[in-house]
This record gives structure tokens, C-alpha cells and sequence, in this order.
């Protein structure tokens, strides 16, 4: 496991004592901000291949049948 040093500026100690308020430690909230980053950024990304299947037949063919796979769709 990786530390990680980061220079704050005035905006980010405001977000940064926010999240310490909800989280309880800074690094709790900073470990919260970015997974919770990341997870907006897949989400996006699963967005756009979700748009993209739509419009290709064979696509939509492949998605089906991984829902099935997960048991998300019968």
C-alpha cells in the first residue's frame, strides 16, 4: 500500500474539514472523495458503452447474454 502527499490549497481544506465533519479522520475523507471519484468516472464511462451498445444489434445481442451470465436478466 502507497502513501499519497498532497499540497492543499484554501478550497480544498474547506472540502477537506467537511468531510472530516461526515467521515471522521482526513483520511477517511480523502479515501471517500476518491472512490467516490472513481466511481463517478466509471459510471460515465459505463454511460457512453451503454449508448454505444444501443445502436449496434450485435452489441445488445453480447450485452444480454452477460446480464444472463451475472443473473440480471432471464
Amino acid at each position: 500500500m502507497g502513501t499519497l502527499n498532497v499540497r492543499t490549497d484554501e478550497a480544498m481544506e474547506t472540502a477537506l474539514s467537511a468531510l472530516v465533519e461526515e467521515y471522521g479522520s482526513r483520511r477517511e475523507a480523502v479515501r471517500h472523495a476518491l472512490l467516490r471519484a472513481y466511481r463517478a468516472k466509471l459510471i460515465v464511462q459505463a454511460k457512453a458503452d451503454a449508448e454505444r451498445l444501443a445502436n449496434d444489434p450485435d452489441d445488445q445481442a453480447e450485452m444480454l447474454a452477460i446480464q444472463r451470465y451475472m443473473g440480471v436478466a432471464e
